[in-house]
């Protein structure tokens, strides 16, 4: 008996990296005859958290697996596609303990092939169902825009806070487009693939909106927990947390700024509680995002294993996360 979402991963994780494994290479042999030259592990090795979620809301509305696996393989290509840009961008070297496919093929191929694996995403849908088509293009669309509104720059976030353009909102919307729109997408295609019906996929869209946004300020909460450890937070990587910072502790703009200006804050005294007020401002705020998840798609669980399974996966997600962030080995 499968127990709850990490022994559902066990099982179907080999057949989702196998079709997974074997569009990619299909896809990469199609750019012949230039071909590609980058190393594979990056790009293969991921949990495919997204995709087996997709099988796991499919399954627990009583559809197939093999009506689910093409979906999750568009949902991990996406996914995927996204991580070789975002590597780019931000000039990350490693993803997953390997070199970046930038820093090993170029940025030029590097940011071609993130299109192509795009695209190609839109296509296999797009031949599936005109439904598949339109949850994969608008996801695209939003996760693109996420990342074209993330700060980029020290000099140019700092010029945007002096100016009163960054608000407290701006956290909000970033996790939605960053991260909770692809869990929604691949929850909404897991009930397409189950024929559930349109009011079914948008409740569940609604559940894995609810935990991307949890698995977003997981991340974050990451981040500021460094902070604390540490003592200090570069202002690099303070950047990329003010946003959450914000958010969850309007009072300290002042200290982020002279962070940023100083290319270091300090995390002691008066800084040291309000990063305190902030991660407990995360981890409430986290907790009842797991909750709406669950509220949404009560109304359509069976009383079976799976149904019991998709209640604790919200919070299984979150743990798994965790784990892998601590160096645990999970699928």
């Amino acid at each position: 008996m499968r127990e709850g979402f990490l022994q559902y991963a066990e099982g179907v994780k080999p057949r989702l990296d196998a079709a997974f494994d074997l569009t990619l290479d299909r896809l990469l042999d199609a750019s012949a005859p230039f071909g590609f030259t980058g190393e594979m592990a990056p790009l293969k090795s991921g949990k495919k958290m997204r995709g087996l979620l997709l099988c796991l809301v499919a399954e627990t509305l009583g559809g197939e697996l093999p009506a689910a696996l093409p979906r999750a393989v568009a949902v991990e290509l996406i996914h995927t596609a996204s991580l070789i840009h975002d590597d780019f961008v931000d000039q990350h070297r490693f993803r997953r303990d390997h070199a970046a496919l930038w820093s090993l093929d170029g940025a030029r191929r590097a940011v071609l092939l993130g299109d192509v694996i795009f695209a190609s995403a839109i296509r296999m849908m797009s031949e599936l169902g005109r439904e598949d088509g339109r949850i994969v293009s608008e996801a695209i669309a939003e996760v693109a825009l996420g990342a074209y509104q993330e700060p980029l720059g020290v000099d140019a976030l700092l010029g945007e806070l002096k100016k009163g353009r960054v608000t407290k909102g701006v956290y909000r919307k970033l996790i939605h487009l960053k991260t909770a729109i692809l869990f929604g997408a691949a929850c909404e295609l897991g009930a397409v693939a189950a024929k559930g019906g349109e009011e079914a996929a948008r409740r569940w869209r609604q559940y894995g909106v609810k935990i991307g946004a949890a698995y977003q300020i997981a991340d974050d909460l990451q981040e500021v927990e460094l902070a604390l450890q540490r003592g200090s937070v570069r202002a690099d990587d303070l950047t990329a947390l003010s946003p959450a910072l914000l958010f969850f502790g309007g009072a300290l703009l002042p200290h982020i700024v002279l962070g940023l200006s100083g290319g270091e804050l300090e995390v002691s005294g008066e800084v040291r509680e309000l990063f305190e007020d902030v991660a407990s401002g995360m981890k409430k705020e986290r907790e009842r995002s797991l909750q709406d998840a669950v509220a949404e798609i009560a109304a359509d669980l069976r009383d079976d294993h799976l149904g019991k399974v998709a209640l604790r996966t919200p919070w299984e997600l979150i743990d798994l996360f965790d784990a892998a962030s601590r160096g645990a080995c999970v699928p």
